[in-house]
């Protein structure tokens, strides 16, 4: 739980926070001026997920702290897999409640239409993001001697759970008050303001 002292030492002008926030404009930018909707949006935040997840293997693998290489190839094989079904099942209720496929007519889901948006600039976006927090963080800062790989194998989910009931609760009322652009907007400032939150306290000292 993030309190007043911590927010004493968030470097909210740090380059990893104003990356992560640029990054994040994509999406709105996406909702603005190419109309995308609540799946596109949903995808895209579904995909950071699987950048995370990948992110944090190359973490485990490079932690020292109380880290013999021994529980590096027990967990980290473990995490991917674990981390891969937690991502999975997730992916599968985003496109089946958002991406039309649970409809009484069966799967209504259309390809085509989803390909044109061009949802991979949101995604690289996003990636770049993450990338550019794991250098500048983990490996200058020298974080990956301050974490174990035991830490970092939960890490990922007290961030990712927080934020995406976050955004999974917020597209459920877009859709059902059928405040489409507007409601996005909200939806998409409300989750970089929590994964600003969930940055800063994470990566709480660096510069």
């Amino acid at each position: 739980m993030t309190n007043a002292n911590d927010l004493n030492h968030f470097n909210w002008k740090s380059p990893s926070a104003l990356v992560l926030i640029i990054a994040n404009m994509v999406p709105l930018l996406g909702v603005v001026f190419f109309h995308w909707q609540v799946f596109p949006i949903m995808f895209l935040f579904w995909m950071e997920n699987v950048v995370i997840g990948i992110l944090n293997a190359f973490k485990m693998a490079m932690a020292k702290k109380n880290s013999p290489t021994s529980a590096k190839l027990f967990m980290i094989p473990f995490f991917l897999i674990h981390y891969g079904i937690f991502t999975l099942v997730h992916g599968i209720f985003i496109f089946v409640i958002f991406g039309g496929m649970l409809s009484e007519n069966g799967a209504s889901f259309d390809f085509n239409s989803f390909t044109g948006l061009h949802l991979e600039w949101g995604v690289l976006a996003l990636a770049l993001s993450h990338g550019f927090s794991f250098v500048s963080n983990y490996i200058q800062r020298g974080e990956y001697r301050q974490v174990s790989v035991s830490e970092l194998m939960a890490q990922p989910y007290a961030r990712i759970v927080i934020l995406h009931v976050t955004i999974i609760f917020g597209g459920f009322l877009v859709m059902a008050f059928n405040t489409a652009t507007m409601g996005l907007v909200f939806l998409i400032v409300v989750k970089i303001v929590v994964d600003l939150f969930a940055h800063l306290k994470a990566h709480r000292g660096s510069p």
